[in-house]
């Protein structure tokens, strides 16, 4: 099987809004992709060894004093090159052309007029919506430069140097307020780069489970099993590669959901077959969070109790040299700024710690992989949907979800309610068509009125997001009539609750978590 690495496309990020979106995009097109930042060495670039180059779109202006530029050796590499939005900007300010700010900012869908068929546009009519969001636009094309496509407000909206195969578009492709944007995209990458869909998540599967085994050779390794997506597909994909060797390490801290602790040891000892230690620790957390309010000390105190637990479970074991964990993509590239890349890179997981109490190894089989890819690979090794679309949850569990001092009660309480917050989701469509949806236990009591007679109970909220990244979300507009039909069910079955809130909070300003 070829490897899907082979032919790949180079994404220099501008900072735009979109950036992750054009990746994800390619990828669906089966074709590998990176983002760097635009500050990328030319000598990188060259070792990367692209068949194409895109230049996101981007919050600066190009004749700017200090605005993100281009080497223009890039250019001439030989590569095909796509500006998208400050892209084609870009383009025209460093070969030559001129870019001044528009009269108006244009936002939203747009009529736009096709010149030319040939290439990039292939397929579209000579009338296409798309969605526009500049402030700038290209005046005049660069030298070499003609114009094939453009609206009444952006005359010239996407230029074309066909000798040199440099295409620019003022609009986002990547989008799907754009419709046909990816036809568009599909031809950059197959008519003008000549590439090939390689990047299948079976394919990723071949290539990776072959890398783990040279990478760990004879060696043992471990990796720490939440029950998660990532955590799991991460831990199924090592053990194919490396089969008994491996050993997952569940630690039970006591605050996980209804059932979580039990549907995990089933499914990965039972289903799976795998060498699995479960660490019950419970008692230990919930000990060292008595008396803890602030969400970060919990945090802290949780994940160094967790590494503290991992590690003495890892010596167990004894002659262990790699620690499997499931990074992700997006987790690799959320904290490497446009501006430049990023001393270190984001801590996202309880394990991060481990390397420096215990010597090992790191291996991130899905670092290359975002969420949907992720969930693609565990249906291919057979992971039920149960688990693929298993919504986020946080690493110190319902820790975070109760506001204040977390203690047996109050757990008990939010574990009932949110067990009854995932029957419901689960009983609809509504879990699969939203991001994310639990309850949150409040540090606060309400006045109510129960059997006629007067209470003073906990308060639960709960918190409904659509999402595609988790970069940013919105509150689910879910129907009035099932929201009440949650309410009541907690209220009824819930012993000391007696009011449900719903968070109607966007993220940003708010987070999708509560702490």
């Amino acid at each position: 099987m070829p490897d899907p690495h082979t032919q790949k496309v180079l994404i220099l990020d501008y900072g735009s809004q979109y950036t992750q979106l054009i990746a994800r995009r390619v990828r669906e097109l089966k074709v590998y992709c990176e983002i760097h930042p635009f500050v990328m060495p030319l000598e990188k670039i060259q070792e990367f060894a692209p068949q194409g180059i895109i230049l996101s779109g981007g919050p600066r202006s190009v004749y700017e004093p200090e605005a993100p530029l281009l080497d223009r050796r890039v250019l001439e590499l030989g590569v095909p090159v796509l500006g998208i939005c400050y892209g084609l900007q870009l383009l025209s300010h460093v070969l030559g052309g001129r870019v001044s700010g528009a009269d108006s900012r244009e936002y939203g869908r747009k009529a736009f007029n096709i010149y030319d068929f040939q290439d990039l546009f292939a397929g579209l009519k000579a009338q296409e919506i798309v969605w526009m969001s500049h402030g700038d636009r290209v005046e005049e094309a660069p030298p070499g430069f003609e114009v094939i496509g453009g609206s009444d407000t952006c005359p010239l909206g996407a230029i074309r140097d066909r000798k040199h195969r440099v295409f620019g578009v003022q609009f986002h492709p990547e989008v799907k307020h754009t419709p046909k944007g990816r036809t568009i995209l599909s031809n950059f990458l197959f008519r003008i780069c000549h590439l090939s869909p390689l990047w299948t998540m079976r394919s990723f599967i071949e290539v990776t489970t072959q890398a783990i085994r040279r990478q760990v050779g004879t060696g043992k390794v471990i990796c720490a099993l939440s029950g998660g997506v990532d955590s799991s597909v991460t831990a199924v994909l090592v053990h194919r590669a490396v089969g008994d060797r491996l050993t997952c390490i569940f630690v039970d801290n006591g605050l996980l959901r209804k059932g979580e602790a039990a549907e995990v040891l089933h499914l990965f000892r039972e289903h799976e077959h795998l060498n699995l230690v479960h660490v019950d620790a419970g008692r230990e957390f919930l000990g060292l969070l008595k008396g803890v309010t602030d969400p970060e000390e919990k945090r802290r105190r949780i994940g160094h109790e967790f590494i503290r637990q991992f590690a003495q479970a890892a010596r167990e074991i004894g002659g262990v040299a790699y620690l499997a964990q499931g990074t992700l993509y997006p987790d690799v590239i959320e904290s490497v700024s446009f501006k430049g890349p990023s001393a270190t890179i984001k801590t996202h997981h309880n394990v991060g710690g481990l390397p420096e109490v215990m010597p090992l190894t790191l291996i991130e089989p899905l670092r290359e992989l975002f969420k949907d890819e992720v969930r693609e690979v565990g249906r291919e090794l057979g992971l039920p949907d149960s688990l693929l679309w298993r919504h986020p949850f946080p690493g110190p569990g319902l820790a975070i979800r109760i506001l204040g001092e977390v203690t047996p009660e109050r757990l008990e309480i939010l574990r009932e309610a949110d067990a009854i917050v995932q029957e419901e989701m689960l009983r609809t469509d509504y879990y699969r068509q939203v991001w994310q949806a639990f309850a949150v236990l409040l540090p606060i009591r309400t006045v109510g009125v129960m059997g006629d007679e007067r209470t003073y109970e906990h308060v639960i909220a709960l918190r409904v997001v659509d999402s595609s990244d988790a970069m940013t979300a919105d509150w689910s507009r879910l129907p009035h009539d099932f929201l009440a039909h949650l309410a009541n069910r907690i209220i009824n079955e819930v012993k000391r609750v007696n009011r449900v809130v719903y968070d109607i909070s966007s993220k940003p300003p708010a987070t999708i978590e509560w702490e």
